[in-house]
């Protein structure tokens, strides 16, 4: 008999414990893509999960989707912009849910054109969300994390980088500057909160299929033009993929970091 699945003397059975059953995770990016569906892997891993985006009805949509699944999600209107918005948000997380412990950085804008261009609103507009938007995030977390870790609990930051950071394409100039800034910005608070039992873990997926590539106003680098040459060409991974690896990730033994992970479509690699 499997002592570990049913009841001595009774013969009942023991659902499993579902691995991360106990923690409270925030996950921003979650209105879609990566975001998205990383919630949904961590609620069904037993998760309770706070949505941040900025679109409060897909929020609205997928913590139903969540509930009707079995796990429990709380949407969240934030704007990782806006320093206001994320303290906000986290206070309201904090009120309902109770101390976070596993945080997924996973909003994140992708707009390339020809640095000639000149397209300053892309620019600071991928700079205040892909990098300091993380910075708004951690500073409005990073207290629970330390808090948990000094408990004895797993803790968890998770960011979202991109192959980008190291592989260069032409017109994404700034956007592979930001993902860059964001890989070392991990490793620089890995240096800091390593040493308080709180693990970072910087996670570089390549092509990835997501709403991104919707976002792209140049029809040449758009879905009918560069990027959907690339996908097709390649094969993109799935948003699931990468969430698959985050849940992998906070689900390991505390004494565990898996520090940077880098994840390709096997025929980019």
């Amino acid at each position: 008999m499997d002592v570990s699945t049913h009841q001595h003397g009774t013969g009942a059975r023991h659902d499993p414990v579902p691995p991360l059953a106990g923690r409270t995770a925030v996950v921003t990016g979650a209105a879609s893509g990566m975001g998205a569906a990383t919630a949904r892997l961590l609620a069904a891993q037993g998760a309770s999960v706070a949505l941040l985006a900025r679109r409060e009805d897909r929020l609205k949509e997928l913590a139903d989707e969540i509930a009707a699944a079995g796990g429990h999600a709380l949407p969240v209107a934030a704007d990782v912009t806006d320093q206001a918005s994320v303290d906000a948000a986290a206070a309201l997380v904090g009120a309902r849910l109770g101390r976070v412990d596993l945080v997924v950085a996973a909003a994140g804008v992708m707009l390339p054109n020809p640095l000639d261009d000149g397209r300053v609103d892309e620019w600071t507009r991928m700079i205040d969300t892909n990098v300091t938007g993380v910075l708004r995030t951690v500073r409005a977390f990073t207290g629970d994390l330390v808090a948990a870790a000094a408990e004895g609990a797993a803790a968890d930051l998770v960011t979202v980088s991109s192959i980008g950071a190291h592989v260069v394409f032409p017109n994404y100039a700034v956007y592979g500057a930001t993902k860059a800034a964001l890989t070392h910005l991990a490793a620089s608070l890995r240096s800091e909160l390593g040493p308080r039992d709180v693990r970072v873990t910087n996670i570089e997926p390549g092509l990835t299929d997501t709403e991104l590539g919707t976002h792209v106003d140049n029809a040449q680098l758009g879905p009918d033009g560069q990027l959907g040459a690339m996908f097709e060409a390649i094969g993109p991974l799935a948003a699931e993929d990468v969430a698959d690896l985050v849940g992998y990730v906070a689900s390991r033994p505390r004494r565990v970091n898996l520090r940077q992970i880098v994840v390709l479509p096997t025929r980019q690699a």
